[in-house]
């Protein structure tokens, strides 16, 4: 895969997003050990046609499935130049669930999605709840279920991820979430309107 002329920019933007809003937000209380082990793979892909991001999705899928999970436990497929429209972004999905099952890596590997126009299924476009799942591009993370297996065993309260991530930016608020995306501190003081949410915490050291 040829490396993105944008690719250092992609990457930081990405990086920004994940230190700020899902660990600095606490959207995904797994993701902090990943990240600051360096263990995520950014697959930055000039790809456009669909076939050809079904072959990125694929050797990607291959790589994480052999590659060491101390080395790379999870991969961020970015996708900069394709996919722009959500409705396209979710046929996309679709088809590279199929190939995960048609490599076997079915309860191996998992993907989950996130895109700048994340809409979930009954909401409006513009309600702050759609901006847990909301990306600098298109990405799908590719996850290991051994992961998160683990994971899940540590947080006994996982189950209330989605609807605490929904508190928190619906107490934020759209100009609270922005500005709060604008700083730059991994570990900047929480805003005062979710401090009253807390945490979900471990129940052993992961």
């Amino acid at each position: 895969m040829s490396q993105h002329p944008d690719h250092d920019a992609i990457v930081a933007a990405t990086r920004h997003w994940l230190s700020r809003a899902v660990i600095g937000l606490n959207l995904c209380p797994f993701a902090r050990s990943v990240y600051v082990k360096d263990q995520v793979r950014y697959a930055v892909t000039t790809a456009t046609a669909m076939p050809d991001l079904l072959e990125v999705v694929e050797n990607e899928l291959k790589l994480l499935a052999e590659a060491d999970p101390a080395q790379v436990d999870t991969t961020l497929i970015v996708i900069p130049d394709a996919l722009q429209d959500f409705l396209e972004y979710n046929d996309f999905l679709f088809f590279a669930e199929r190939l995960l099952g048609s490599l076997r890596l079915s309860g191996t590997l998992q993907i989950a999605s996130f895109h700048p126009q994340y809409q979930f299924s009954g909401t409006d476009a513009d309600d702050v709840g759609n901006l847990t799942n909301r990306a600098p591009c298109p990405t799908l993370h590719l996850i290991r279920e051994a992961s998160i297996a683990r994971a899940v065993e540590a947080f006994p309260d996982a189950a209330d991820i989605y609807e605490r991530n929904q508190a928190v930016m619906h107490a934020l608020g759209r100009e609270g979430y922005d500005a709060w995306m604008r700083g730059t501190g991994e570990d900047d003081e929480l805003p005062e309107a979710l401090k009253s949410l807390g945490p979900l915490k471990p129940t052993r050291n992961g």
